[in-house]
């Protein structure tokens, strides 16, 4: 099911009664923080503030907050609906006849429907203001004490490839300087980082045109961050997740396009010769991201429905809304690691982690020094190369049971022999490595070790009950009266 807009998700979370409406005067600064902290730490439910203090915006939390509105922003009963529409794009063979080719006509209309459709208006056009705007008219929340201000959370953000015209949507963090400037958190290893790079090294450039999205369609904002390769348009994905085209309009005052039905849309550019101390940030590791120097976004243009809804999302010690988030991809972008690592039967990275502190990795071992093979294979692929330590277990270890893997892992691993380290790329909100964005990694081989990978002793059998007990205590277990 593809929603339309953001309120139509709205609508389908509160049928689900997975939304609370909220009355009550609340100020964005902290005391949203506090109460969406709250709520999703204990399992709550979707948060949406209808009077926000110093603003008419009401204001949408924790959407995602959950597994069952992750399903529900994405329009399935189980995620793995969507790994398996990816498994059958990725086990298409190429027709080699007239009748193959005819069986195939229904799957390349089905990938025709991914791509944008193009319009020339939308809602978000309702109230268009290139003079006399203010960012600050909208109730962009301060969400932790020591932040360096109010941060724009839940921002699709389009830039365009200077060299190839390639579109790119990314999320990403924007500190509110003033009425119209904000920080852009590019971090380096990020696409839009990369298109300020190469528009930099563009001779005639001075500026970079960026369009802001905020309260997109739920399949934009998760295709927004989902590790996609480069040259892959996230609103293609989209396109997928929806079943049908996002529907992208022209901006004013910017050469690009955004979502024609978003709550909000600001135009600007970033000046390639500007920096500005962006930070202190409490983000999603549960600690306080550094200050530091980023390019500046410049707003020409605040364009927004009738009475539009401000989307956000609060980000600190897990669990909270990204953990669920993050889970989605998990589970919906294990084909495409498959494809390229087949010998893997699941991964899982748990919350505590947050995403790229532990990836946990079960294998079809078929040869020495097949784990080491692995992590460092998980190593070379995309944001996979932020992994901070990879375990590697066997095929008969369930990997979504934290504590089976720990007592198998810890069981299993000679320290001095089965731990490996390298040094390379880290994620720049990892304050604990030797350099910004650089430090070392460690990979732990928990699997079963071979007498070919030098092991000589026997393996022991693990400790189970001879099924003939167990049947014989299932029939006495009433009787027990345990």
């Amino acid at each position: 099911m593809a929603y339309t807009d953001l309120r139509e998700f709205i609508r389908a979370l509160e049928r689900a009664g997975e939304l609370k409406r909220i009355q009550t005067e609340v100020d964005p600064i902290l005391e949203i923080s506090e109460i969406a902290d709250r709520v999703s730490k204990n399992g709550g439910p979707a948060l949406l503030f209808e009077n926000v203090k110093g603003s008419s915006m009401p204001v949408l939390i924790n959407a995602f907050g959950s597994p069952r509105r992750m399903e529900l922003a994405l329009g399935v009963e189980s995620l793995d609906e969507i790994s398996d529409r990816i498994r059958e794009h990725l086990n298409t063979k190429p027709p080699e006849g007239l009748l193959d080719k005819l069986k195939m006509l229904p799957r390349m209309a089905e990938i025709g429907a991914f791509f944008p459709k193009h319009v020339k208006d939308g809602p978000v056009r309702e109230v268009v203001r290139e003079e006399n705007f203010s960012l600050l008219e909208l109730p962009v929340l301060q969400c932790w004490p020591q932040d360096g201000g109010r941060t724009i959370t839940f921002s699709a953000v389009f830039s365009r490839n200077p060299e190839t015209g390639k579109r790119n949507c990314g999320l990403y963090r924007m500190q509110v300087y003033d009425e119209r400037t904000t920080g852009m958190h590019w971090q380096i290893h990020k696409q839009g980082a990369e298109h300020f790079r190469r528009a930099g090294k563009a001779s005639d450039s001075e500026r970079m045109e960026v369009a802001v999205a905020i309260g997109t369609d739920p399949t934009v904002t998760f295709a927004a961050i989902a590790p996609l390769p480069p040259d892959l348009d996230e609103m293609i994905f989209a396109g997928f997740l929806r079943g049908k085209p996002v529907e992208m309009m022209r901006c004013r005052t910017v050469d690009l396009e955004v979502p024609a039905t978003a709550e909000i849309v600001i135009e600007g550019y970033v000046d390639l010769a500007e920096r500005r101390t962006e930070g202190p940030f409490g983000d999603h590791t549960g600690f306080y991201s550094l200050a530091d120097d980023y390019p500046v976004f410049h707003a020409t243009c605040l364009s927004h429905r009738k009475n539009p809804i401000y989307s956000t999302t609060l980000v600190g010690r897990p669990p909270m809304e990204d953990c669920h988030m993050g889970r989605a991809i998990e589970r919906i972008f294990l084909p495409l690691m498959q494809l390229q690592l087949p010998e893997i039967v699941d991964v899982h990275l748990p919350f505590e982690g947050i995403f790229h502190n532990l990836m946990l990795v079960s294998i079809r071992k078929s040869y020495p020094g097949h784990a080491r093979k692995v992590m460092n294979a998980i190593w070379s692929l995309g944001q996979a190369m932020f992994t901070k330590c990879v375990v590697v277990v066997d095929e008969d270890v369930n990997v979504q049971d934290v504590g089976e893997v720990a007592w198998k892992a810890l069981n299993h691993i000679d320290p001095e022999r089965d731990i490996q380290f390298v040094l390379g790329p880290i994620d720049s909100l990892d304050h604990a490595s030797r350099l910004a964005n650089f430090g070392s990694k460690m990979g732990i081989d928990a699997t079963r070790k071979w007498p070919s990978e030098g092991f000589q002793r026997p393996w022991p059998d693990e400790i189970r009950m001879d099924p003939r007990i167990k049947a014989l205590v299932d029939a006495k277990w009433k009787d027990l009266g345990l």
